[in-house]
């Protein structure tokens, strides 16, 4: 009881009681999982539990492994949007850290880059939140500080790449001119 989870679909969840409930003349035994960021809650049967997906939170060494991962270069795939929009979605729903550390890698844009459309911001945010929520969950701190650390890796991956480009622009015209 008071257990943290990950249930794919939702997120971080925590278990706060199991329940026996009659339901169709069988009695089945119930996590009861709430998830207080949005006022829900969610009843899954013991025995599907891991058929669902549902999980542990991650290890601290998934956590640094997820946070490696944002410091990455970001693998934009040239497809239609609504492809990559699917495909994005289906990690954020997998509950696989390291698969949404990549959405959240590939989707995050610093001031100094373009915009992003309405909807490359809400798949973000919404990996962003469950990236998040995660290691807030295992590190104890909470979630603005996790989104804090998450940002921050992020804008010092753009600085360097950006620091980068510059170079090898500069490097570039220093050989045209000579």
């Amino acid at each position: 009881m008071g257990e943290f989870i990950v249930y794919p679909s939702h997120g971080v969840g925590k278990i706060t009681s199991v329940d026996e409930e009659e339901i169709a003349g069988t009695t089945l035994e119930l996590y009861v999982i709430s998830f207080e960021k949005e006022k829900m809650t969610l009843r899954v049967p013991t025995a599907k539990a891991t058929a669902v997906g549902m999980r542990k939170l991650s290890s601290p060494e998934s956590i640094e492994k997820s946070l490696k991962t944002l410091k990455g270069r970001a693998r934009v795939k040239r497809t239609m949007w609504s492809r990559r929009a699917q495909e994005y979605e289906a990690k954020i729903n997998s509950g696989d850290l390291i698969a949404i550390s990549e959405v959240v890698r590939d989707l995050f844009r610093s001031d100094r880059q373009p915009e992003q459309s309405y909807s490359e911001r809400q798949l973000y945010e919404q990996a962003l939140d469950r990236m998040a929520r995660e290691i807030a969950a295992v590190r104890k701190v909470d979630d603005a500080t996790a989104v804090s650390e998450v940002e921050a890796i992020l804008e010092a991956g753009a600085r360097k790449a950006e620091a980068a480009k510059e170079k090898e622009e500069e490097e570039s015209n220093a050989n045209e001119a000579a």
